[in-house]
């Protein structure tokens, strides 16, 4: 619900600091990797409650997946770069509540599956559109510049991010704020399914 407007606050920001590593000749795709190997340090850093390292690591990590969007701009828009980044955004985004089921199973094992099946719901149901959107060629006039449809809804990359950023600081109440969010995800999903399907059997 709020990317259109985030993304337009940090575009700006993100290709003055692209053009560094445009000129270094580090590709897209190297940030890409880069970013998503510093995430993935969250995975240990919730494992043993390092909250704080972990919130490092996952900010870090989102604004590498920034980064490598304003360089695939510079150096072109590709849909192996397009596919590597999604693939990896959603492993990321999987990993944080796994972190959290690994820190105290017993407080956070059926709130942390919840949200990773509520994940499951907003990942396949954007999928699924991209894919036959880009079949029919649909265009998105929001998200011109990304190498697939990005289908909206009222949980997208911003309000996860403003959710994982929650979880670390306030972790004694993970399972809450976990269930509010999944149940937030489930709206997204039924809107996106609805919308997606409609969209499609006009489009015939």
């Amino acid at each position: 619900m709020l990317d259109r407007y985030s993304i337009k606050l940090i575009r700006w920001p993100l290709t003055q600091i692209a053009a560094l590593p445009n000129k270094l000749g580090i590709t897209a795709n190297h940030i890409t990797l880069t970013g998503f190997v510093i995430g993935m340090l969250a995975l240990p850093a919730l494992a043993f409650e390092e909250y704080l390292w972990a919130l490092a690591f996952i900010l870090i990590n989102r604004i590498f997946d920034g980064l490598d969007g304003a360089v695939a701009r510079m150096q072109g828009i590709t849909d192996c770069g397009g596919f590597l980044d999604i693939t990896l955004d959603f492993l990321f985004y999987s990993m944080v509540p796994f972190g959290f089921v690994l820190a105290n199973p017993d407080a956070n094992g059926i709130a942390g599956a919840f949200l990773i099946f509520s994940f499951m719901g907003t990942g396949s149901s954007f999928l699924a559109f991209a894919i036959m959107a880009g079949k029919r060629q649909i265009d998105n006039p929001v998200y011109k510049s990304k190498s697939l449809y990005y289908i909206g809804g009222l949980t997208e990359g911003t309000e996860t991010i403003a959710c994982f950023v929650l979880f670390c600081l306030l972790p004694q109440h993970f399972a809450t704020i976990a269930f509010i969010f999944g149940a937030l995800c489930w709206f997204t999903t039924a809107t996106r399914i609805w919308a997606g399907y409609h969209t499609l059997k006009e489009d015939r």
